[in-house]
């Protein structure tokens, strides 16, 4: 058996957080005898004095606050249970399943999923990302962020564009040509795609009779980097090294940039839109 209880370190945090046995008995809705007494009983049981008078208040000892601070976890741990709890019970959200295109900026990301957090602490969103390829029908997904406006899942808006600029190392031959690049001189160097394996990349003009083909964005930036080859990739995900100059736009006839539109998309048989998905639209929306 333990010595102590859960309830017998609450009340000494809470006279240590108010400063009077009196105050902390008020706040939790105790007579100050019962308070006394519980901390009597656990100061004594530990053989342990964990608080002493300082002037009018009562603080802790440096043994009580070397204790109090081990325990303070295990009360935070506890209030979330119990918190959790009242949440299953009203039927609270628990869980949200989002999609999301790997284009989508991560530090957005990222931002809008801490800010949902901080808001509905009991929710956990469940994040896949996929690529512009992916296959898949996203019939699980509450909310996906995709290229594609509409499918089966459900129905979208246009939520952002995510551009898209043609590169390559700064020591690749393709910047040391004298001229603007056309098509014909593209073709002579592998140009680096990304795709998921199951799927085929998409051909266009400027397809290079050699392609290199990745299946992450992270492995597409490394082969441009490691002068594979050259590679349209998303401006914000490899802006590092475009301001380090490790990486440069390549001067193209036909335009630097390609404009990849982002879509959000709720699962078609929602009808009635919980606060918890409204907040995580919402904070998608506010990221664009």
């Amino acid at each position: 058996m333990h010595k102590s209880t859960l309830e017998q370190w609450s009340l000494l945090n809470e006279v240590v957080r108010q400063g009077s046995f009196a105050r902390a008995a008020e706040v939790t809705n105790r007579s100050q005898s019962s308070v006394s007494y519980n901390l009597a009983l656990l100061q004594e049981r530990l053989g342990v004095t964990l608080l002493e008078p300082q002037g009018r208040r009562t603080v802790l000892t440096p043994a009580g606050a070397l204790l109090l601070a081990q325990v303070r976890p295990l009360l935070k741990a506890f209030d979330y249970v119990e918190s959790h709890a009242a949440s299953l019970r009203d039927g609270i959200r628990t869980r949200l399943e989002l999609v999301v295109d790997s284009i989508f900026p991560r530090s957005r990301l990222f931002s809008a999923l801490r800010q949902f957090q901080h808001l509905h602490p009991h929710t956990q969103i469940n994040l896949t990302e996929v690529l512009e390829t992916w296959t898949g029908s996203g019939a699980e997904a509450d909310v996906m962020v995709m290229t594609r406006r509409q499918d089966m899942t459900g129905r979208g808006e246009w939520l952002m564009n995510i551009d898209f600029v043609a590169v390559a190392h700064r020591d690749h031959p393709l910047h040391h040509q004298a001229e603007r690049l056309t098509e014909e001189t593209l073709r002579q160097y592998p140009l680096i795609r990304i795709a998921e394996r199951e799927q085929p990349p998409v051909q266009d003009e400027s397809s290079s009779s050699e392609s290199w083909t990745f299946s992450t964005i992270e492995a597409a930036i490394e082969a441009v980097m490691h002068q594979v080859g050259y590679g349209w990739l998303p401006e914000e995900r490899i802006m590092q090294h475009l301001n380090a100059g490790t990486m440069k736009i390549l001067p193209l006839q036909s335009g630097i940039r390609r404009a990849t539109p982002l879509h959000l998309i709720v699962k078609k048989d929602i009808i009635n839109i919980d606060s918890q998905m409204q907040t995580l639209l919402e904070l998608l929306r506010k990221s664009a």
